[in-house]
């Protein structure tokens, strides 16, 4: 029986200490301008969307074989799989709510069983990027997906759990009836019903059996 959805942040969530982005731009040639478009964007000087114009950029005759590649050595955090495991065992469904690329989001719903993703897309021409953006998500479009994926699951968001660190999941947290914030800013942290911390995502499971347990799901 399906009782709800958790939303999981990827950037600073899943992907500690650096972002899903920036490994990314390392190997893509372009690490420089990736790191100054993301402080800038983190300190509110850059929108999502000019930064992911300049990001994209960097990825002009790249392929999307060659970006898969790159992403098996993205470092995660521990406990995702066995987090997934526990959100699907007590029937909530666990989808990725972030503002990284979409083959970003495709990789970790393919390796760990994430439901599914948002995220903003490249264009692809001829089989290789363009440079372009095909088209972009930001913060609110990150809510809007989640209150989608809730109302075809039956739910309103209010009736959701979401899981993030940052300015992004601002909009999304107003809205969740469960706001946990892991590794958080100092933002993040202040909209969050709950803040904790650790190295393995498994750190959020108590939180979650305790609000399912007062919301008698």
């Amino acid at each position: 029986m399906i009782r709800g959805a958790v939303f999981f942040d990827v950037d600073g969530t899943l992907v500690p200490g650096t972002s899903s982005g920036q490994h990314l731009a390392d190997r893509l040639g372009h690490a420089e301008l990736c790191r100054d478009a993301e402080a800038r964007y983190d300190d509110g000087t850059l929108t999502n969307q000019q930064a992911s114009v300049i990001d994209a950029r960097g990825w002009t005759s790249w392929s999307p074989a060659d970006v898969r590649g790159f992403l098996d050595s993205l470092p995660v955090v521990d406990g995702i799989a066995e987090t997934v495991e526990w959100c699907r065992g007590h029937g909530l469904v666990p989808v990725l709510a972030t503002l990284a690329w979409d083959p970003v989001g495709a990789y970790l719903c393919e390796r760990f069983g994430f439901e599914r993703s948002c995220g903003p897309r490249l264009e692809v021409v001829g089989g290789r990027y363009s440079g372009e953006v095909a088209s972009h998500l930001d913060e609110e479009g990150k809510r809007d997906f989640a209150r989608g994926v809730a109302r075809e699951l039956g739910f309103g968001l209010g009736e959701c759990a979401a899981v993030g660190d940052s300015r992004s999941d601002l909009p999304l947290f107003a809205e969740a009836g469960l706001a946990v914030a892991f590794n958080g800013g100092p933002a993040a942290c202040a909209a969050a019903h709950v803040a904790v911390e650790g190295p393995d995502l498994r750190v959020v499971l108590p939180v979650l059996a305790a609000w399912q347990a007062r919301a008698g799901r």
